[in-house]
């Protein structure tokens, strides 16, 4: 997509401070973190929602998964615990519609959250 911000990150246009990336996945820091470490997951093809998921895209939350785990233990935060959160639309505060895995860690995470 032309006008997706993480599209443009993929195709090298803006350039994010890149933590980890492999021939599907890429994840950098987030601009506005919400605790010491946050990082934003995402597939390198674009899937605006999770609700655009289908049989043919799912595994890439797989792969997403796989990579934050990678973030976490390289930034140290995998033993302590880290959160992971997937948002879908507005009313969950999806705000960049590309599907995106945060995972933040470095502080105590309360419960329930926001």
């Amino acid at each position: 997509m032309t006008d997706c911000l993480f599209c443009k990150m993929v195709a090298g246009e803006i350039q994010p401070d890149v933590v980890y990336e492999d021939s599907e996945v890429l994840a950098f820091r987030d601009v506005n973190p919400q605790a010491p470490t946050h990082v934003l997951v995402i597939p390198k093809a674009h899937i605006s929602t999770t609700n655009d998921l289908d049989a043919d895209n799912a595994h890439i939350v797989g792969k997403l998964y796989l990579a934050a785990k990678q973030v976490a233990m390289d930034a140290g935060i995998a033993e302590p615990g880290y959160r992971m959160v997937m948002n879908c639309n507005p009313g969950a505060g999806q705000s960049v519609y590309h599907i995106h895995l945060h995972v933040l860690g470095g502080r105590p995470m309360t419960w329930p959250p926001g």
